[in-house]
C-alpha cells in the first residue's frame, strides 16, 4: 500500500486540529498526517500579533515537514481570512518552492468548496473579537460572497479557543441557520467545530464547512484520494465538487 504522508502546519498553541485530523483520517488508512508547528499564541491586528504569520516563520515549519517527504502540506489555520486571501497564495507558492511538495491552505480550501458550489450567502461562526470578524466579513464581502449572518465570541488568546464547548458552536450554528444561507462556516482550526458537523447538517439541512476539515478534504484531493472514503466529515466530503 502506497502511503500518503500529508504534512500539516500547526499553529503553536493548537490542541484541536491534531486529534480531528487523525479522527477524520481513520477510514483512509494509507494517508497519516504529520504536524509542524510555528508560533501562535493570540489572534489580534497589531503588528506583533500578525507578525506570527510572516512567511518565514511559516516556512521553516513546513521545511521541517519536508524531511518525512510529506508530498502534501496544508496550513490547517485561518490566518488569511483577516489578513486577505491573497497570503495564503503567496505562502503556498512559498512552500512549494522550498519543498517540492503541493501546497494548500485552510481557507483557500474552504473558498475553493464556496465557489465549486455557487455559495454567494455564508453564515461564519468565530472565536475572535469584533475587529478581527469585521476584516474577515470585509474579505469575504470584497470576493463577491456576502455573510448574511455572523457570531463572533469576542475572544483572542488561541489557547482559549479550544475550551469552548461543541454544544456552544451547536446552538450559534442554529442561530444563524435562521438566515438561510448558502453554507454555514466554522471558521478557526482550535474550535471543536467538526465531530458537530454531520449533526447540524442534517438537522438544519445546511452545508457546515468546518476548517479543520477544509485542509484534510483539499489534502486528500492533492494526494489523488477520494474523499467520499471519509465517513465523519460531513457533507464536504460526501458531495462532488
Amino acid at each position: 500500500m502506497q502511503r500518503a504522508l500529508l504534512g500539516m502546519l500547526t499553529p503553536s498553541s493548537n490542541t484541536v486540529l491534531e486529534p480531528v485530523t487523525c479522527d477524520l483520517l481513520r477510514d483512509v488508512p494509507e494517508a497519516s498526517a504529520h504536524f509542524s508547528r510555528f508560533a501562535v499564541t493570540r489572534i489580534a491586528l497589531g503588528d506583533s500579533a500578525l507578525a506570527q504569520f510572516d512567511t518565514p516563520g511559516v516556512l521553516a515549519a513546513a521545511e521541517l515537514l519536508a524531511h518525512a517527504r510529506c508530498g502534501v502540506i496544508a496550513w490547517s489555520g485561518t490566518s488569511s481570512s483577516w489578513l486577505g486571501f491573497e497570503a495564503d497564495e503567496r505562502l503556498c507558492r512559498a512552500i512549494e518552492a522550498a519543498t517540492g511538495a503541493r501546497a494548500c491552505t485552510s481557507v483557500l480550501a474552504l473558498n475553493e468548496v464556496l465557489a465549486r458550489t455557487g455559495a454567494r450567502r455564508v453564515a461564519l461562526i468565530t472565536p475572535y473579537t469584533a475587529d478581527v470578524q469585521e476584516r474577515i466579513v470585509a474579505n469575504y464581502r470584497a470576493a463577491g460572497i456576502g455573510v448574511v449572518a455572523e457570531r463572533h465570541l469576542g475572544l483572542s488568546e488561541n489557547f482559549a479557543f479550544s475550551e469552548v464547548e461543541p454544544a456552544v458552536l451547536s446552538k450559534l450554528a442554529r442561530e444563524v441557520a435562521r438566515s438561510r444561507p448558502d453554507a454555514i462556516a466554522i471558521l478557526c482550526t482550535n474550535l471543536r467545530g467538526a465531530p458537530t458537523v454531520a449533526q447540524l447538517e442534517a438537522e438544519l439541512d445546511l452545508p457546515v464547512y468546518d476548517s479543520v476539515a477544509t485542509a484534510v478534504w483539499k489534502s486528500l484531493r492533492l494526494a489523488g484520494i477520494d474523499t467520499r472514503r471519509v465517513r465523519r466529515g460531513g457533507r464536504l466530503f460526501q458531495e462532488p465538487h
